[in-house]
């Protein structure tokens, strides 16, 4: 008999200094059999379908719910999402599943759940037939991991790359690790140690260091400890206002827990040893852009860390554009999510030109829209297929992408796609499929941390980060923190670290 696995996935990386909140009609969901259908999508789900299939397992899907980045989530979302999952596992609890796997993020946060993933797993364990199954599944690095969470579940397995260009492997390699734990019938544990270091996005890209030793030390440690399943390196979301906030290693292992916990303070001492590593800070975008060569061979990436669309973000932020407008630099291409100023130009003819405010309205930081006479280029519905089945937009939202409308306008010397949907910036995709070609272009706002690099490195003469205002600061201490724990690096003197460990 084929082994059961019941599946449900709950993913959103919450910033929970922003004004907004995030509601149930905001995610994506897929119930049942819509489940199944996201075979070959190239996302998380996907990963745990195919090698589900792989090994023979029955799977019995219920819900999977998914949004963008964005701000606090509404306490009815996860109501909503524990009575819909509930209707659909019970029967299948009842009639006896063999293991439960779950695609997380790990940075979700509500209004009245600091850890909703903990909280999920404190329930499902509480749910007749469900205390001793074995739970594995897979999250996001950037995952702000709980010690609540590794003590409930067996496996949860973290990406290993950002950008998160190996998140459907990560997931079968968890699907996998739970084949084994079920085959072997071995008992499996998480340890956990959380840091007093918090650091900001552009920080944990894991081709460069603090993320870039931490891996390393990883993998060396899975390939020498027969007992150590997965090593998971987890740098955290800095934009989550949560006492479990910061960096984070955790390990699967078999065997003591002792010997588990001396391999987790190895690594914490590592990461310590390299806290300043992740210390960031940038020229204004003015500086840079007004040092700009008129004659760069291939395109400059002007890379906006406050206005990180993956972060959570409204993308509409404008001081690229307006340095790029101010400065009169040609070339020049950006996209602002701005669904009003697409909504203006329902009626236009290519060649019109009209004053619009664009940007601007997202974030109380930003100066605020910029009125500007612009000529209309095209119109789309904004759909696109990623080129890229390896984006870091995969990990999110599988391979096809709804920009929601939208339309290209020109001023001056600067394009601008305008967009319904913010849509983080990971994928060439998203321009060539407007009719723009990056590559024509001299310079190009990009409104992200680390995750566009796939996309644009390959492409770019030279990059750039730049200091704008936005609510994505790279700055830890710009926020007004109420529940992280502390003290904590950079936030407070700390002459010896205190190390947390479950």
């Amino acid at each position: 008999m084929k082994p059961r696995i019941l599946f449900a996935g709950f993913f959103h990386e919450t910033h929970t200094f922003l004004d907004e909140t995030t509601g149930w009609r905001d995610f994506q969901v897929s119930r049942d059999d819509e489940i199944l259908a996201k075979l070959g999508d190239a996302s998380p789900t996907d990963g745990f379908l195919s090698a589900a299939q792989a090994h023979g397992f029955a799977v019995i899907p219920t819900i999977d719910a998914r949004a963008t980045p964005s701000g606090m989530v509404e306490d009815e979302v996860f109501d909503t999402f524990w009575q819909e999952f509930v209707a659909r596992a019970q029967p299948a609890l009842a009639a006896g599943v063999d293991a439960i796997y779950l695609v997380l993020h790990g940075a979700m946060a509500t209004q009245s759940l600091s850890d909703p993933e903990g909280e999920l797993l404190l329930r499902i364990r509480a749910l007749p037939g469900a205390k001793d199954v074995p739970i594995f599944g897979v999250f996001d690095l950037h995952a702000n991991l709980s010690a609540r969470m590794c003590q409930l579940a067996n496996g949860l397995v973290a990406y290993r790359e950002n950008p998160h260009t190996d998140s459907r492997e990560s997931a079968a390699r968890a699907t996998d690790l739970m084949a084994r734990a079920l085959r072997e019938k071995t008992p499996v544990r998480m340890g956990w140690c959380r840091l007093p270091i918090v650091w900001a996005p552009p920080a944990t890209g894991t081709a460069t260091d603090p993320v870039l030793s931490l891996e390393r030390f990883a993998r060396e440690l899975e390939d020498s400890q027969p007992g150590i399943w997965a090593c998971n390196i987890v740098p955290g979301f800095s934009f989550g206002d949560t006492p479990d906030t910061g960096v984070s290693i955790s390990v699967i292992y078999t065997g003591e827990a002792g010997a588990a916990r001396t391999h987790l303070q190895r690594g914490a001492e590592l990461a310590w040893s390299l806290r300043e590593r992740g210390h960031v800070s940038y020229a204004t975008v003015d500086e840079v852009v007004g040092t700009l060569p008129a004659d760069a061979p291939g395109p400059i990436i002007l890379v906006e860390p406050a206005d990180n669309i993956g972060g959570g973000a409204p993308g509409d932020c404008t001081g690229v554009l307006r340095s790029l407008l101010q400065h009169q630099v040609a070339h020049a291409l950006v996209a602002i999510n701005d669904p009003a100023a697409v909504a203006a130009l329902a009626d236009a003819a290519v060649g019109t030109k009209r004053t619009l405010a664009i940007g601007g309205k997202g974030s109380r930081l930003d100066p605020g829209p910029v009125e500007l006479e612009v000529e209309f280029v095209s119109r789309s519905d904004g759909h696109f297929e990623l080129e890229d089945k390896h984006s870091h937009l995969a990990s999110m939202n599988g391979l096809h992408i709804s920009m929601g409308p939208c339309a290209v306008v020109r001023s001056g010397g600067v394009t601008i796609l305008l967009t319904s949907r913010k849509t983080p910036p990971f994928d060439l995709g998203q321009y060539r499929s407007q009719g723009l070609e990056p590559t024509d272009f001299a310079v190009i706002g990009v409104k992200a941390a680390v995750a566009h690099r796939r996309a644009y490195d390959p492409i770019m003469h030279a990059t750039h980060y730049v200091d704008t205002a936005g609510p994505c600061s790279s700055n830890p201490a710009a926020f007004p923190w109420r529940k992280l724990t502390r003290p904590i690096y950079p936030l407070d003197p700390i002459t010896e670290p205190n190390f947390t460990f479950a």
